[in-house]
């Protein structure tokens, strides 16, 4: 039996991206295990794998205490588990994770995948933290069996900076979107007008719709002033998400007096009904590696107001959506202008972004991990 273990920083990561992994790879007969902070108390990782294991360790990747307590606490899981395959995941677990099991990795006890889900270091990012970073990668490419990669521009950085040799570098579409799920025939008319009454608004009413954890890089500011230059008060902006920014961005919306027309919903299990109630998706990111609310978006045939970063301006070729510069808060108030004047063109541009997005499902990114595992056992 081929013993699997995913490792994640934060068990948020495998609720989000991993699950559909470990319900196809133990399909199969694989024991696949996970290990993240909070995975204990994750009721659907602990559905979704054969066993999990806690380990504790900060998100910060250059706190010094990632390397002294949890190294020593993998290679007690990993003495247990005698696992085949360890893939990691987010910058965190894949630093210390690699560093931790390089021994067991040299003897040939195990191989070593890691899926980087945007590099720290990117064109936009501060010279420093870009030297920082790019150093570190460079560092753990030396424990690294196969690297990864969900964008292009990734794979052009990863080959670039030889992290690994060219031939143990692989290009993935994401970490794939279940276009089953994110699927516009399967919400209801009265899920959408579900959402509209909870909310207070009547049926035609525009709604704006910003999918993002409250934190700096996401750029919530730039929507809400952007949402305010627009001054149209019949139109509605919806965000769903939680974070330590939250209070701030709701004290702005007050601010700029737009408080009443500013939805703040924290976090929500129904994002495909919040997509289908809306006219487009924002996402005002810094940094992304291959965002999955705008994939799930244009899986939906919602357009999407983006920035021109990594990742975002890959989905968003061939008229998916609009782009604009970061930071570019008139160019946002103007994108969303677009949207609401031209609705047909808008309308078009989601569905050819449902077309986009069928080289990203799911189903297509599962077997690619099928054949890459296969190479590592060979």
């Amino acid at each position: 039996m081929t013993r699997l273990l995913v490792v994640t920083t934060i068990a948020a990561t495998l609720r989000a991206f991993l699950l559909p992994f470990a319900y196809h790879f133990r399909s199969k007969g694989w024991q696949v295990d996970a290990m993240a902070q909070g995975v204990s108390k994750s009721p659907e990782c602990l559905q979704a794998f054969n066993r999990v294991w806690e380990i504790e360790w900060s998100r910060n990747p250059l706190d010094p205490k990632n390397l002294i307590l949890a190294p020593q606490a993998i290679r007690e899981v990993m003495a247990q588990g005698n696992y085949d395959i360890v893939h990691v995941h987010t910058p965190v677990a894949a630093f210390v994770g690699r560093y931790a099991v390089n021994n067991l990795r040299k003897q040939g006890k195990c191989k070593v995948i890691y899926t980087a889900h945007g590099f720290h270091f990117h064109p936009g990012g501060k010279a420093l933290k870009n030297a920082i970073f790019l150093t570190l990668e460079k560092i753990a490419g030396n424990w690294t069996d196969y690297l990864t990669l969900i964008n292009r521009e990734d794979e052009l950085t990863a080959k670039k900076y030889n992290i690994l040799p060219p031939e143990r570098i692989r290009y993935m579409p994401g970490i794939g979107v279940d276009l089953k799920y994110y699927n516009p025939d399967v919400v209801a008319e009265s899920e959408v007008g579900r959402v509209r009454q909870e909310l207070g608004v009547a049926e035609g009413t525009p709604l704006f719709l910003c999918v993002a954890e409250f934190i700096a890089r996401k750029h919530h500011r730039d929507v809400i002033q952007a949402f305010a230059k627009l001054a149209r008060p019949e139109v509605h902006l919806v965000l769903a998400g939680r974070g330590r920014l939250l209070e701030e961005m709701q004290k702005l919306a007050s601010d700029l007096g737009v408080k009443n027309i500013v939805h703040f919903l924290g976090r929500r299990d129904d994002i495909p009904t919040l997509m289908r109630a809306s006219v487009a998706n924002i996402l005002a990111s810094e940094q992304e590696g291959l965002p999955r609310s705008v994939m799930e978006s244009l899986s939906m045939e919602i357009p999407v107001i983006g920035t021109k970063i990594r990742g975002t301006q890959e989905l968003l070729e061939g008229g998916c959506g609009l782009l604009v510069e970061v930071g570019d808060i008139e160019g946002i108030a103007k994108a969303m202008a677009w949207v609401l004047d031209r609705p047909e063109e808008a309308k078009t541009m989601g569905k050819q972004g449902r077309e986009r997005m069928a080289a990203y499902d799911v189903s297509q990114v599962i077997k690619l991990h099928e054949e890459l595992y296969a190479e590592a056992l060979a």
